[in-house]
This record gives structure tokens, C-alpha cells and sequence, in this order.
């Protein structure tokens, strides 16, 4: 831009700043009359001194003026024209112009972010903008948007991002009120990305409703990290601060953040850390229900005096059917003092997604009780109404479920009398399922033994003891334990026992640590009271490394009297009975378990190598031949490192060599019922082992996975739904188990509840490919192609090339109408196969998405003769409802004999 250019620019900026906002339209039409492009300079000027009330930076009329002359945007987009190609202009801001652009080389849509040029030689813009790409793209999450590419053109850097269809929260806002569930449903989203961003040791700083876009889908997107914090060392979100050393240092003093949205530390200019973003969020859903911001004012100084001295007023004010646990939550999300608020964003999440299971079953019950009359007359029953008994427990404990036996005294319609039985019921779970003295614990969680011996070789003894006791108490039918896939997730972190215990909703948790000096063995061990943090037991072990099966025995017969439980003369004996008295035998087993854990084709291999020592050593090691039969169950299935005739074989000997040894072992029925299931298509002998399993062991996570399978390929959804929540519950922290609560749903084409359950996996775990490529799967069924494309991309980076992954990449290609996309995919498995196994399966179901029907069939016959365990499924799953009409797929499914 020429510098008398920016002299006309900015005398009509200065001019147009200075009149009312409402007056300056009509002013610039006559000043500009057909200048669009002045106009346009100087609506963007405007923009960007608005927006830069929420931004660090200065306003965009205190840039100097010499350095508009660097160039110009048309300029830059000229050069970008390469790669990009601008489709319109989105937007200006405080950090950048923001264009809507189309990337030629991949065919897809993109937001274009450039700093303006004429901030280019201010080193601290640059600086943050480079942040804002710096922070976004070390995230990975399905609720955080994407970063294609960051470069530079001629000195100026820029940002392609994902292109984000929908509507910003603020425009939401605006249009209309929103139900309940819907602000639930987007706070958990929102929570859920800033979970990872802490995680990744980046706190945001700027939550408010103009950053958080709403997909026509219902997925949640967070954007502009512009002011995002980069932490010196990358932590755990779980800890309760996160470190506040930022890579490019702000001014102390200097107050950062959006006013209305501010924290009170962020208001006064101190260092922040992630309870800043808790804070701001809590603002957020106010807002959402309210209608308007928590803390208002006429200007933005007043706004931050009400942050620092004035409480909001109650939500109830302005939506009266407010929930009071959802007024608790924003409260604590905006307390004041940090030490009160949220420590950490998984808390508000977990709470969120309680309220929103609550407030679920809730409308489920109600429903349940409508009369047919159809009678509008309100039912409310007051405390008073309930007996001294029920009043005294509610008003110990004010809980979520409180709230639910509230809510629905006040839905309409219902009637009195079944309210009042389920209130008084309400109380009656309150009272009998919250753990007190002289009650019996339901509920246990054993935590990893620490390995404190120093030596990294050892790791194997204390997850092994782990492992060992998890079995032990599982299999008493009284006695919820959480499941080794979720408890592990706390291996080598420093824990509190009683959060522990809340998160996972268990009554009692049992910590420990294992040290190995010379030939001796220390196990301390200490039983922690969920309620109130008390020890119900505690011990150490001073042993020979030959007597630890006793002091397992021990420590088993220890918690099981500490936690009150009346055992049955059988059950003593299931709990303290020995797998093996070969002590030897039995290290070899704990290392087989420690490598199979692993879940690589070597951990997988050397797991089989220690487990065939342990049988070696006692060829009556019932547990060690079930070892063997999960490891050979893990070198296939869904890992694809052997056919379904190498593995599944090897999986029957040894479930039946187990069995035959010791027929009580339920790790044994479960993988015997895999075999009948996958591999003979024995539909009744499966149910029965599964069912077995179940009876002999009712705290085994993956056997209720397997059940629900079945239930699944058979079409009994309703069961399967049921028993696959069941596994969650025994692994509430495991992704796959939670994720994969969706698939009765996928089955059932309800795509939409199916995400809404896959991404609850990827709330857990970010780096989950499997969430990806099931998410991906429901959005191919729903015509989302693009949507589904990007999702199983993600899964494919993730998996390093998982085979099903690049499968399911070829089919949605192919239904997508990609024709050439699909074939070279289904030419890079072809070539694959030659080098190492891809089932035949895949093959077909890449055919299938080319609407190819005599191959697809002619691929799944020879899926049919090497027995693919996916066939199972062939029944319910969505991919071949194109072939369902055709004869053979009938004569398919009757000699699969679904």
C-alpha cells in the first residue's frame, strides 16, 4: 500500500471511529462511494480495533502507518494462488484476515489465516500469531480444529486450517434459547478439548462463545489459540496446576483474555494457569442457559471489577428449570479463588457428563410414567411429604440423584403416587449403596503396585501382584473391581486414593508398592476408604522372593474381611486359592502377562514364550494355558498379525487344555466362546461359554465385551447395549470398552447416538484410532463423506497403517463416488498381501464400496473359507446393505448360520 493511499485510509478510519457504531455504515457509503476495496480496508480496520478489546496487541490504529507501505493482502494472495485459491474473505481480527480458500491439491476447503502485513515487523505480533500455530497443531483432537499447514510468503507467515461449516456459539446464542441436554452436550465437547490442550501442557486463555463453532452435525469445534499459553514442560492435565512459564513471556501486569470471560487472576494480570480456561467455560455455560454473560457491565473496566467482587445471580433467574447440580458446577467452575474452583478440567467434565446421563435417564423414566389420560395436572411432592428417614439421608447428601427424584416430581403428567414410591426409592439407594462403617464395601479398585526396587526388570512382579489380586476379587459375585485396563491408566502417577475412588465411583481403593533388595521382597499394601479417606488396612511384607504366592493370599484374605464381606465357604476358597505352588512357574506367568500387555507382535511373541516356560514347569498351570490362549487370540483379531486358521486353532487347545485342568478358570470359557463364535459359528456352545464365563467370573470386563459382541452378530441390540455398558462400568477409563458402547447403535443405524458414544473414547484418549475410524464408519452411512474421509485418515496415522483402517478408507472412497482413490487402495492391499496377511475380507469390502457385486461376493466366499471373524457380523453390519437383496448373500448368511 502506498503511503498516500494510507494516508485517505486512515483520515477515514479516524473519522469513522469517532462517530457512533451505528452511524458509520452510512458514512462510509458516501465517503467510499464505489471503492469497494477502500471500503473494504477500512471495514477491516474497524474490525480489528473492535476485536482487539480481547487481544494483547493494540488496537489496529496504533500500528504505525510506515508499515502499511509493506505490501498489501492482494499482493500475498497472488503468491498463494499456487497451492490456494481464495474463494471469499471470512473475516478480520486482532491476530489476522481470515479468507475461505480451496487447496488444489487435495480438493478440499481450508481457512486461510494471514497476519496482517503491515504488522509483520512488529516482533511481538508475530510472535503470537506463530503461537496461536504452534499451540493448535500439537493438539490432536476431534473437538480442536485442525491444522493443514503453517508456512510464510514474502516475510508474511500464514495458517491453513480446517474450514469449519456451522455457526460460531455466539450466532447459536443469538438465534435461540437452548434446551438443556444441547448446553450439556456442548460444554462436555468444549471441556473435552480443553482436556487435551492442558494435557499437552497449553492453556487457552480466551474461552468464550465467538471461539467454540457448532457443526450442522453436532460436533464441537474449539479454535484460536492466539492467546494460548505454552508451558515450559509438558504435564499431565491431571496435576493440579499446570506450569505458567510461556514461551514467548507476557508483560506481568498485562491483562490477556476477553473481559466478560475473564478469570479473576487473568483480570488482574497475574500468571495463569488451566483453572483460567475452567473459569471461562463456567462463564460460557452460564451463558447458554442464561441468556446472557455472568459478569455485565457498561464498560469492559466495570466488567472486571463484578469478575473481582460481585457473584453472578442464580441461573434460576432466568431459566427456572434450572438443575440445582448444574447451578453447582457453574458456581464451583466460578469460584473466585482458584482453590476452590475446578483443579482440573476432567473434574467438570466428569461432573457434565453425569448430569447429562442423569438428566438422560431422567427423561426415560418419565416417559415411562406418563399416563394415558394424558393429564397436564403438575404432581410435586416437597421433602416434607417424604418420611424423616428420606428427608434426614437428602439432606445429608445433595447429589445428582437428589436432582433427578426432584426433577421428576416436577415433570407433568406423572403421577403422585409412582413419584413418591421412586423418591422414597431414591433415598432408600442413597442410604443402603453410600459406604459406612460397619457396611459392607461393593466396590474396589486395585491401583498398580509402584515398582520401587530401582530396577526396570522388576516392573513385571508389581504389575503381575496387580494383575493377580484383580483376579482374585473378581471373581467374588458381591464385589464390583474395576477392570486392569483402567486402573493401569494411573500406572506411574502420583495418585490420590480418594479422588481415585470418586472418579471411578467405587467405594474402596487398595494402593501398594513392591521393592526387591537382594533376596529380599517388601510388599506394602494399604486399603483406603473411598467415603472419607480413612485406612481399613494396612501392611507390610518382609519376604523371600519364593513366598510371595502367601503373601498375595495374604494380603487377599486381609481386604476381604477389612471390607466386610461375608464370603460363602466356596468363595474363601476361589479367593485364596493358588494358581500354582511353583514359584518359578508363576514368575513366568506374571511375565508372560507384563509382555502380552504390550500388545505388539514382539510383546505378543515373547508373552507365548513365557507362558510356554510356565507349563513347562507345571504342566498343571491352569492359568498359564489361558495365558497362551489370550496371546493367541491377540496375534489376530483386530491386530491382523496371523490368519483366522493360524490363531483361532491354537486359541481351542488352549482354552481347552485350561478347562480341562481347571474348569473354574472364566478367562478360559471366554476364549473358548471366541473360537465357537468366530470360527465354527457354534452360536448356541458360544452363548453358553460366554455365559459361563459370566457366572464364574462377573467382574471380567473383556468377557462382557465378548457377550456383547455375540449379542451384537446375532441382532439382539437391546442385550447387547446392556452388556456392553456393563463392561464399561467394570472399565470406565478403558477406551475401546467405552467407545465402543456405540457400536449396538451403529448396528442399529442410529449413527447419530453411535458418535455421540465413539467419541467418548477419544475423550479419554485423543491418539485413540479406533474412535476415529468408527466415527468415520457412522459418518460413510450417514453421506458424510468428507466428514468420514478425514476421520479414517486420522485413524490411519494413528494405527501406522492399520489394515481395516485402509480397508474402510477404500470403501468410503469408493460409495463417495472416488473411483480412482479406491482402486489405488485396493491395489496397495493387494501388494500388501504378497508380503504379509490381509484378509480376503478387506478385499470384498473394497468392491462393495465400488458397487463391483460379483467381486465383493467373490472376495467374501474366499473370507468364507479362511472363516474371517467378521463374517460374524454380516447379519447387522451396514457396508453390505447393498448386497442384501442379492441371493447369495442369503446362502452366505445361512452357512454362517446367523
Amino acid at each position: 500500500m502506498k503511503p498516500e493511499r494510507w494516508q485517505q485510509v486512515d483520515k477515514l478510519f479516524q473519522a469513522a471511529l469517532a462517530l457512533d457504531p451505528s452511524d458509520r455504515a452510512a458514512f462510509l457509503d458516501h465517503a467510499c462511494k464505489s471503492d469497494a476495496a477502500l471500503r473494504r480496508e477500512i471495514d477491516e480496520l474497524l474490525a480489528s480495533h473492535d476485536q482487539a478489546a480481547s487481544f494483547i496487541e493494540s488496537p489496529a490504529l496504533e500500528a504505525n502507518p510506515s508499515l502499511m507501505a509493506a505490501g498489501s493482502a492482494d499482493s500475498i494472495l497472488e503468491q498463494l494462488r499456487g497451492p490456494y485459491r481464495i474463494l471469499s474473505h471470512l473475516g478480520s481480527g486482532g491476530m489476522g484476515e481470515v479468507y475461505l480458500a480451496q487447496d488444489a491439491r487435495l480438493g478440499r476447503n481450508v481457512a486461510l489465516k494471514l497476519l496482517p502485513d503491515y504488522f509483520t515487523t512488529d516482533e511481538q505480533r508475530v510472535k503470537r500469531f506463530k503461537q496461536e500455530a504452534q499451540a493448535a497443531s500439537a493438539l490432536n483432537h476431534p473437538n480442536i480444529i485442525t491444522i493443514h499447514e503453517i508456512g510464510e510468503v514474502d516475510g508474511r507467515p500464514f495458517i491453513a486450517t480446517e474450514f469449519v461449516e456451522g455457526e460460531t456459539l455466539r450466532q447459536r446464542i443469538a438465534s435461540r434459547k437452548f434446551r438443556l441436554n444441547e448446553t450439556l452436550e456442548v460444554a462436555a465437547q468444549a471441556a473435552s478439548a480443553l482436556a487435551a490442550a492442558h494435557q499437552a501442557g497449553i492453556v487457552h486463555r480466551d474461552i468464550k462463545p465467538e471461539n467454540i463453532m457448532l457443526r450442522p452435525d453436532g460436533l464441537v469445534k474449539v479454535l484460536d489459540f492466539g492467546l494460548a499459553k505454552l508451558t515450559g514442560l509438558r504435564q499431565i492435565a491431571t496435576e493440579t496446576q499446570a506450569p505458567t512459564i510461556a514461551k514467548f513471556d507476557t508483560e506481568p501486569g498485562t491483562i490477556i483474555g476477553t473481559a466478560n470471560y475473564m478469570s479473576p487472576e487473568q483480570a488482574r494480570g497475574h500468571l495463569v494457569d488451566a483453572r483460567t480456561d475452567i473459569f471461562s467455560l463456567g462463564a460460557v455455560i452460564y451463558e447458554m442457559v442464561a441468556g446472557r454473560a455472568p459478569f455485565e457491565a457498561e464498560t469492559s473496566t466495570d466488567v472486571i471489577v463484578s469478575i473481582l467482587e460481585k457473584e453472578p445471580p442464580p441461573l434460576r433467574r432466568y431459566e427456572p428449570e434450572a438443575p440445582q447440580e448444574l447451578q453447582r458446577i457453574v458456581s464451583k467452575a466460578l469460584a473466585k479463588d482458584r482453590e476452590e474452583r475446578y483443579q482440573t478440567i476432567k473434574d467438570i467434565l466428569i461432573d457434565l457428563r453425569k448430569l447429562r446421563e442423569e438428566l438422560e435417564f431422567e427423561a426415560k423414566l418419565g416417559r415411562s410414567f406418563l399416563p394415558e389420560t394424558g393429564s397436564e395436572r403438575a404432581a410435586v411432592i416437597t421433602a416434607e411429604e417424604l418420611p424423616a428417614e428420606s428427608r434426614e439421608i437428602t439432606a445429608q447428601k445433595t447429589s445428582s440423584a437428589e436432582y433427578v427424584a426432584g426433577a421428576i416430581t416436577r415433570r407433568k403428567g406423572v403421577a403422585a403416587v409412582a413419584l413418591a414410591s421412586l423418591i422414597i426409592a431414591v433415598a432408600a439407594v442413597i442410604y443402603f449403596t453410600q459406604p459406612s462403617k460397619g457396611k459392607p464395601i461393593d466396590s474396589l479398585a486395585v491401583l498398580p503396585l509402584t515398582n520401587e526396587s530401582g530396577d526396570p526388570n522388576m516392573e513385571y512382579l508389581s504389575d503381575g501382584i496387580t494383575e493377580s489380586l484383580i483376579n482374585s476379587f473378581s471373581q467374588l459375585p458381591q464385589l464390583r473391581v474395576i477392570a486392569r485396563t483402567t486402573v493401569f491408566r494411573f500406572k506411574g502417577r502420583e495418585v490420590d486414593p480418594q479422588k481415585i475412588g470418586r472418579d471411578l465411583g467405587v467405594d474402596a481403593v487398595l494402593t501398594g508398592k513392591v521393592i526387591r533388595r537382594g533376596d529380599s521382597l517388601i510388599v506394602q499394601a494399604e486399603l483406603v476408604e473411598v467415603a472419607d479417606g480413612s485406612q481399613l488396612w494396612g501392611e507390610q511384607y518382609n519376604r523371600k522372593p519364593g513366598d510371595i504366592l502367601a503373601v498375595q493370599q495374604d494380603i487377599a484374605t486381609n481386604i476381604a474381611e477389612k471390607s466386610r464381606l461375608r464370603l460363602t465357604r466356596e468363595e474363601q476358597k476361589r479367593l485364596t486359592k493358588r494358581q500354582t505352588e511353583n514359584t518359578e512357574a508363576y514368575q513366568l506367568y506374571l511375565k508372560g502377562r507384563y509382555f502380552l500387555s504390550k500388545r505388539t507382535e514382539e510383546g505378543i511373541q515373547k508373552g507365548i514364550e513365557y507362558f510356554q516356560q510356565a507349563v513347562a514347569l507345571d504342566p498343571n498351570y491352569a492359568f498359564a494355558f489361558a495365558g497362551l490362549a489370550d496371546s493367541y487370540m491377540a496375534l489376530g483379531g483386530d491386530t491382523g498379525f496371523l490368519s483366522p486358521q493360524e490363531f483361532l486353532p491354537r486359541v481351542k487347545a488352549a482354552a481347552i487344555k485350561a478347562m480341562e485342568i481347571d474348569e473354574t478358570v472364566a478367562e478360559a470359557h471366554t476364549s473358548l466362546g471366541v473360537y465357537r463364535m468366530y470360527y465354527e459359528w457354534d452360536w448356541l456352545e458360544a452363548e453358553r461359554e460366554y455365559k459361563r464365563a459370566i457366572e464364574l467370573n462377573p467382574n471380567l470386563a473383556t468377557t462382557h465385551l465378548e457377550y456383547a459382541t455375540y449379542l451384537e452378530a446375532v441382532g439382539r441390540l437391546d442385550e447387547a447395549i446392556a452388556e456392553i455398558k456393563r463392561a464399561a462400568e467394570l472399565a470406565p477409563l478403558t477406551p475401546f470398552t467405552v467407545t465402543a458402547v456405540g457400536y449396538p447403535f451403529y448396528y442399529a443405524r442410529q449413527h447419530d447416538e453411535a458418535i455421540r458414544y465413539f467419541r467418548r473414547g477419544l475423550e479419554l484418549d485423543p491418539n485413540f484410532f479406533w474412535g476415529y475410524l468408527w466415527i468415520g464408519q457412522a459418518y460413510v452411512e450417514k453421506r458424510m463423506y468428507n466428514e468420514a474421509i478425514a476421520e479414517i485418515e486420522q485413524a490411519i496415522a494413528l494405527s501406522a497403517g492399520n489394515t481395516r483402517a485402509i480397508a474402510t478408507l477404500g470403501y468410503a472412497y469408493g460409495v463417495s463416488g472416488k473411483r480412482g482413490e479406491a482402486q489405488k487402495v485396493l491395489n496397495e492391499l493387494k501388494g500388501r498381501s504378497e508380503r504379509s496377511y490381509v484378509s480376503p475380507y478387506f478385499i470384498a469390502l473394497i468392491y462393495t464400496g465400488l458397487g463391483e457385486k460379483d467381486k465383493a461376493f467373490e472376495w467374501l466366499e474366499k473370507a468364507y473359507h479362511e472363516r474371517h471373524p467378521y463374517l460374524a457380523f454380516l447379519k447387522v453390519e451396514p457396508v453390505f446393505d447393498t448386497l442384501r437383496s442379492d441371493p447369495r448373500f442369503a446362502d452366505l448368511l445361512r452357512r454362517i448360520g446367523v
